[in-house]
């Protein structure tokens, strides 16, 4: 069996809700209007009563043998005129004047009349000949004693009458309240469905569950960004990458320092802090979706890659390099010219060796040798000069090698760039390592350069230095640019 949906159930729960309310409501002004009707006919039997016991025809009549006989003609003229159901005009004992029914005449009066003796004016509802009614007793004085009394009374059948007639009215305006409830309750009910998409409170729960539990499960950052540029959803992973406070959500971008990266666009690279990510930002209807990946290992890992690559081209490149060498010796050695084909193996094995030597025995840390070496190949190849200064002394530095290959490998390859020179000191000791690059080429100044996207080609996509600065920073050191010399230093882990 389907559950209700939630829209359904709001359906039946607001129309029970505005139904009670409704019936409620109208039963108390039905209650309300009955006590208002009845009030209001005490205080107008009273008014009639007060004014029939002050008028001096009553007084005159009283002194008469038969004062029925004026008196009675009397009364129903004040009763047809004011609208009361009975004026009875009595002896002090209650023996009737008056009465609507002229065989009640000379009859006891129904009801209490000890207030009224005692020269007080008074209302109740008490039963009489003529059924129940809301009555008003008052004394009639002369001479500072009672001489008479009079009553003045509404039938409560004729208040009920007046009270149906105004609950036509009321049942008119219920129903219009209900109507206009039920319409008003079934439009929100159709857009609550719209919303939920006629889920029950169960899937509901359900979704929001699994929503809330992949959100925060994924290791890559997702965020939502309004189109007022406010952070509406920030998960886990995005708050650890992007460095986040807990308060992000509801807060705008520009507040956050995150403009920049969540541009809307393709896929970029952005530094933050000491990561590399991948920022994707895709417009939709309800803002920007934003994606963020952690690139730093992968960058690292990339980095020390290209240095084996490039390592390994300049070894194919020396390898080439030397096969020609060893033609021309081999074509020397067949022209008979053999002192000349020994001394031209000989000063190119010299030269090599020499690098070799010289990288080696400088620089410990084998995968730093193997960088410089192919950098130094890769340079003549460009038609440049990479030169390892002769007082380089680097013993095992003790640092993550991978991060030693981003900072010196970014270097000299700017200065390769840059110049046609460019020459790399290295050196050591207890305190911590110092990096030197230098090039005759024309320098720059300022720490923009360490910042994402700046680069001498004009591109705007230069993210190797920035990379070196993030590294120096990882390893807790510091970084120094005058001219065309690059200064680094890093502390012993």
């Amino acid at each position: 069996m389907r559950r209700w949906s939630l829209a359904g159930q709001m359906l039946v729960l607001q129309l029970l809700v505005v139904a009670v309310t409704v019936a409620g409501g109208a039963a108390l002004a039905l209650v309300q209007a009955r006590e208002l009707l009845t009030e209001e006919a005490g205080r107008t039997a009273s008014a009639v009563a007060v004014s029939v016991a002050a008028s001096p025809d009553v007084l005159e009549a009283l002194d008469e043998a038969d004062p029925s006989t004026r008196l009675q003609p009397y009364a129903e003229r004040v009763r047809t005129a004011t609208g009361v159901d009975f004026v009875t005009i009595m002896q002090p004992d209650g023996t009737r004047y008056t009465h609507p029914n002229r065989a009640e005449i000379g009859k006891r009066f129904l009801g209490h009349t000890g207030r009224a003796l005692a020269g007080e004016t008074f209302t109740e509802t008490y039963t009489g000949t003529l059924g129940a009614s809301r009555r008003a007793v008052t004394p009639v004085m002369a001479d500072g004693r009672v001489r008479a009394l009079v009553s003045a009374g509404i039938t409560i059948d004729r208040i009920s009458g007046r009270l149906r007639d105004q609950l036509a009215w009321g049942a008119l305006i219920v129903a219009l309240a209900l109507s206009l409830g039920a319409a008003g309750t079934w439009l929100v009910t159709a857009r609550l469905r719209r919303q939920t998409h006629g889920l029950g409170p169960v899937e509901l729960g359900r979704i929001h569950e699994h929503h809330d539990a992949v959100l925060h499960a994924v290791r890559e950052g997702l965020l939502l960004v309004g189109r007022d540029g406010t952070l509406t959803l920030c998960n886990d992973a995005a708050r650890l990458l992007l460095g986040l406070p807990a308060d992000a959500e509801g807060r705008h971008v520009r507040e956050l320092g995150l403009a920049e990266v969540l541009t809307a666009g393709e896929e970029r690279v952005h530094l933050v802090g000491d990561r590399v990510l991948a920022v994707n930002s895709a417009a939709s209807r309800l803002g920007t979706v934003v994606t963020v990946r952690d690139h730093t290992e992968l960058q690292a890992l990339t980095g020390e890659l290209d240095a084996e690559r490039g390592f390994a081209d300049s070894l194919r490149s020396a390898a080439h390099e030397s096969a020609n060498r060893l033609h021309t010796v081999i074509t020397l050695v067949e022209l008979g010219r053999t002192e000349q084909a020994v001394a031209l193996g000989t000063a190119e094995l010299r030269a090599a060796q020499e690098l070799t030597d010289r990288v080696v025995g400088s620089v410990r840390e084998p995968v730093l040798a193997a960088l410089l070496l192919g950098k130094s190949a890769e340079a003549a190849e460009r038609g440049s000069e990479l030169v390892i200064s002769q007082d380089s002394e680097l013993d095992d530095p003790g640092l993550d090698p991978r991060e030693l290959v981003t900072i010196v490998g970014n270097l000299i390859d700017n200065a390769i760039d840059a110049a046609s020179r460019a020459e790399v000191h290295l050196s050591g000791d207890e305190r911590g390592v110092v990096i030197r690059v230098s090039d005759d080429g024309p320098g720059l100044t300022g720490p923009a350069a360490f910042e994402k996207g700046w680069t001498t080609k004009g591109d705007g996509h230069g993210l190797g230095l920035a990379l070196v600065g993030q590294a120096v920073r990882r390893l807790g050191g510091t970084i120094e640019v005058a001219g065309s010399t690059f200064t680094v230093r890093l502390p012993r882990s």
